[in-house]
């Protein structure tokens, strides 16, 4: 890639806000300074207009990072270009750049100057004909120091290879499985959301697994007591403490639901195909009442420059009753109640698409 490419990406971005702000009023007309709200809009003008669509990594990547060293996928130029009017990448390049009508001759040139293959071709058969000369010179000796040299090298990697079986199997004979499985406590069903598990050792830092929906928490420990806690969104927190001398190796235990994640959850994800407008403020005041007025409420980016945004009530409510497609993917992480209000919520809009 050269720095015509990216020349001509930075001047195509430029060109897809010029064209979304004749119809759109973001909250601000830069680029690379929207964020949550308008970036949902602008997915949604690319479906409406190119029927394509890109996710927020992507936007976070290509439009607010100014120092961007490669191009996105073909496929992405392409519906860039026809946001903006042109038939595909090539032909908006064409169109802006002056060096386009050269760039054929200057590959053609490129190539014309690289090194000649046969000349290292050469060089090497040289190389490796001389390796084999010497190879062949020196004297094939072997005398009984080196004998009795391998001899004890291959004592000692067999000693020390059934040391270490011997330590597996050793260990393993003192460890016992678990199997926890979680349930509704209300519908007596398995958890159908991810579920982590912090395991507590005195004395040592505590050992974090996710458990997949649906699926139980498998351990193989020599313990004989066991500490975790237990936490998953929707329900409540707990912490659960057993005697395994004694325990069962299969076990269910009933997580509560945690009514005012749940009331959250549903008003913030459910039913957004209903676009009509009593549906829409019947939800708004549902979550108005819900969360508090100084609810601390972020968002979670997959993207390791831009993590973490934070949002008002408002805004929040704003974005969760908008009926976006890209809003199916919206999940709440984390919520923290006060005093009967919601005053914490974390959530993400996950990554559908395939990079």
């Amino acid at each position: 890639m050269n720095n015509l490419d990216l020349e001509c990406f930075e001047r195509l971005k430029k060109e897809i806000q010029i064209e979304y702000l004749k119809n759109h009023s973001p909250s601000e007309e830069d680029i690379s300074q929207w964020k949550g709200i308008d970036i949902v809009y602008f997915q949604e003008d690319l479906r409406k207009k190119v029927k394509g669509s890109i996710s927020e990594k992507t936007f976070y990547t290509y439009f607010k990072s100014t120092n961007i060293d490669k191009l996105p996928r073909i496929d992405m130029l392409n519906m860039f270009s026809a946001y903006i009017g042109y038939q595909s990448w090539y032909e908006f390049k064409k169109s802006f750049s002056e060096e386009a009508a050269d760039l054929e001759d200057k590959v053609e040139a490129e190539a014309e100057s690289l090194p000649e293959p046969e000349l290292e071709e050469k060089i090497e058969n040289t190389t490796s004909l001389l390796d084999t000369k010497i190879t062949e010179n020196q004297p094939n000796k072997k005398s009984s120091f080196s004998s009795i040299k391998a001899y004890i090298w291959v004592i000692t990697s067999a000693v020390l290879a059934l040391f270490i079986i011997v330590l597996l199997y050793y260990d393993s004979l003192f460890k016992k499985s678990y199997q926890f499985c979680f349930t509704d406590a209300d519908r007596g069903t398995a958890i159908q959301s991810t579920i982590n598990i912090k395991v507590i050792k005195e004395k040592e830092s505590p050992i974090l697994y996710k458990v997949n929906p649906g699926e139980c928490f498998y351990i193989n420990t020599k313990d004989k007591t066991l500490r975790m806690e237990v936490s998953t969104p929707l329900y409540e927190k707990v912490e659960i403490f057993r005697n395994l001398e004694d325990a069962p190796e299969v076990e269910h235990i009933a997580l509560k639901p945690d009514d005012y994640a749940l009331m959250l959850y549903y008003y913030s994800t459910k039913d957004k195909d209903n676009s009509s407008l009593e549906h829409i403020k019947n939800r708004q005041q549902k979550l108005n009442h819900l969360i508090s007025d100084n609810a601390l409420i972020y968002q979670i980016f997959d993207n390791e420059i831009y993590g973490v945004e934070t949002l008002s009530k408002q805004k929040y409510i704003g974005l969760v009753t908008t009926p976006t497609q890209s809003l199916r993917n919206l999940k709440v992480l984390d919520t923290k109640i006060e005093n009967g209000k919601i005053i914490a919520i974390k959530f993400k809009i996950e990554n559908n698409e395939k990079n």
